[in-house]
């Protein structure tokens, strides 16, 4: 049904019954009538626009912060896939160094038996300071990446950085007396341990 009414006209007897004052009057309120239907009807519509115009833009507001949260946790996502790459990638180029180095201490121990075998007669020769002169570069390499020789002559045994090979008969093996093969530690890392003879505790005199 129509919203609008319609305009009813002024019935022909009465407007004869009526002066003109009166006819005008009748008019001008009947005219006042219909105007206000057509402003009700209009602000129904407008009304009615407004209201659908409200639930498109929540709508549209709900949509976006739906894909604003996809989007941030897909950034968080990435930050947590990234640094774990990272993390992998340092503690993979951290176990080839180690691995490296702990194949290079071995070449240090061949030159120092090397050294340390030379008679005295013969180490000013250029050909000894040559070999001195490597076993310092490799010493100085080494050192450069980290790594450090354990303590052990005096030192309590300690199972985590020593190795006992030997002890002293009768003695509570609590001791380092005598290292045979140095060990290392690479950072924080046991790069190898230290290759001992335990005993007791020697008294100074």
């Amino acid at each position: 049904m129509s919203r609008f009414r319609r305009k009813r006209p002024l019935d022909s007897d009465l407007v004869g019954e009526m002066k003109d004052g009166e006819v005008a009057d009748a008019t001008k309120t009947k005219t006042n009538e219909d105007e206000l239907n057509v402003s009700e009807a209009t602000e129904s519509v407008n009304g009615s626009a407004d209201e659908g115009q409200l639930s498109e833009l929540e709508s549209a507001v709900a949509e976006r912060d739906g894909y604003l949260d996809q989007l941030q946790r897909t950034l968080a996502e990435f930050a947590n896939y990234r640094r774990r790459v990272d993390q992998e990638r340092n503690q993979a180029r951290e176990f080839a160094t180690r691995d490296l180095l702990r194949q290079l201490v071995p070449v240090l121990d061949d030159l120092q038996r090397a050294i340390g075998s030379i008679a005295e007669d013969q180490r000013e020769t250029s050909w000894v300071q040559g070999v001195n002169m490597i076993e310092r570069k490799l010493n100085g390499l080494l050192e450069r990446e980290g790594v450090t020789p354990i303590d052990a002559i005096g030192q309590p045994f300690d199972p985590a950085v020593h190795e006992a090979v030997a002890s002293d008969p009768g003695s509570g093996g609590q001791t380092v007396v005598e290292v045979y093969q140095a060990g290392y530690r690479h950072k924080n890392n046991l790069l190898r341990p230290a290759m001992v003879r335990v005993g007791d505790q020697k008294m100074d005199a």
